[in-house]
């Protein structure tokens, strides 16, 4: 069997838990965090966990998953 193909963007952007959960970075973190006041900055650290909808979609793209 050939090995499956993997959507670059999704492998370097995502990863999936032990249990089946897709793991992501914190969007709005980069630039412009002077008008965020401190309470947005603390709660966007480290990496969330997405939501079932979203994950469904992103499974399609990381074949391994």
């Amino acid at each position: 069997m050939p090995k499956l193909k993997t959507k670059s963007g999704a492998k370097k952007r995502f990863r999936i838990t032990a249990t089946g959960k897709v793991k992501a970075g914190v969007a709005g973190k980069r630039h412009r965090l002077i008008s965020h006041n401190a309470k947005y900055i603390r709660q966007n650290r480290g990496t969330k966990v997405m939501s079932a909808p979203d994950a469904r979609i992103i499974k399609i793209h990381m074949p391994y998953a």
